[in-house]
């Protein structure tokens, strides 16, 4: 049967121009879903700003004196004008918080390990550390000055008694999550101990101590104001109180938006961490 070379010409035409719609379509598709993840990450800015939009707005409307809540353009140009001195004294908080996180990363992670696989540690080192957790940390804070005195030293210690538990909890637990059944499975093919610890029991805690590690890290910058507010002559807890005691609110807020920046990169630091130590956590969530 002869074929109708005019529906074969229209019947191309038909196939071409359906090729040329699928990568217009994929081209739109991949331009739909960039322009989605640009918003998407535009919105922890986009908040902030509406925050501060309503803080602003708030004052304006209600008719806050200044002494109460101070504006955010006041505040902000208060941060551009002290920035040498809450600069100095933010170093001396962020030292204060990076080595007592340090000394808790140091010594939480190995002991949470050494309770998680020995029974015979749980029972010996566990209740004692739980009953230390269960005292008051503000309580033992002035004992730490009269042994260490108004040194760097008693605040990194007061840091290291806050951010430890969390950690060794979570240490534990991710240890001890791993099922059993994937330990006979390695055995049986005869991977040896180190094998197993390496390539299975820490990338399947990695997770469950991170979200210890992100706790801690928020703990620690806490830790190390409350150490200041009880006794120090240097740090953006000092400085706090200082503003409080001759009512500058400007100044209180100044060190507070410092505080917030040094709470927003170490939470950054962590994330970039867990990120690159847990890369097949990215392809899950990718």
């Amino acid at each position: 049967m002869a074929s109708n070379p005019a529906s074969d010409g229209r019947s191309d035409r038909a196939i071409a121009a359906g090729n040329a719609v699928v990568p217009a379509r994929k081209t739109r598709s991949s331009a739909h879903r960039r322009l989605l993840r640009i918003g998407w990450n535009a919105l922890p800015p986009l908040t902030f700003a509406g925050i501060v939009g309503l803080w602003a707005g708030a004052i304006s409307y209600f008719k806050i004196p200044a002494y109460l809540l101070p504006d955010p353009a006041a505040v902000f140009k208060r941060v551009i004008m002290d920035a040498p001195m809450l600069w100095s004294h933010a170093m001396v908080t962020l030292t204060e918080i990076v080595l007592g996180f340090g000394l808790t990363l140091i010594g939480a992670i190995p002991l949470g390990l050494v309770i998680a696989l020995s029974p015979l540690a749980k029972q010996v080192l566990y209740p004692p550390i739980m009953l230390l957790q269960l005292v008051p940390k503000i309580a033992v804070a002035p004992l730490f000055l009269v042994w260490l005195g108004f040194g760097i030293e008693s605040k990194v210690l007061l840091t290291v008694l806050m951010t430890f538990f969390p950690l060794l909890i979570a240490s534990i637990s991710g240890f001890q999550i791993l099922d059993t059944r994937y330990l006979y499975l390695t055995q049986s093919m005869g991977a040896s101990i180190w094998q197993t610890f390496w390539h299975l029991r820490v990338p399947s805690a990695l997770p469950v101590i991170f979200s210890g590690v992100k706790t801690s890290a928020t703990i620690a910058a806490t830790a190390a104001i409350v150490a200041e507010f009880v006794g120090a002559n240097q740090g953006l807890g000092y400085v706090l109180l200082r503003g409080t005691s001759t009512m500058d609110i400007e100044l209180t807020f100044a060190v507070l938006v410092v505080l917030t920046v040094i709470g927003i990169i170490i939470n950054y630091a962590v994330e970039a961490s867990e990120w690159l130590m847990t890369p097949w956590q990215r392809s899950n969530n990718s």
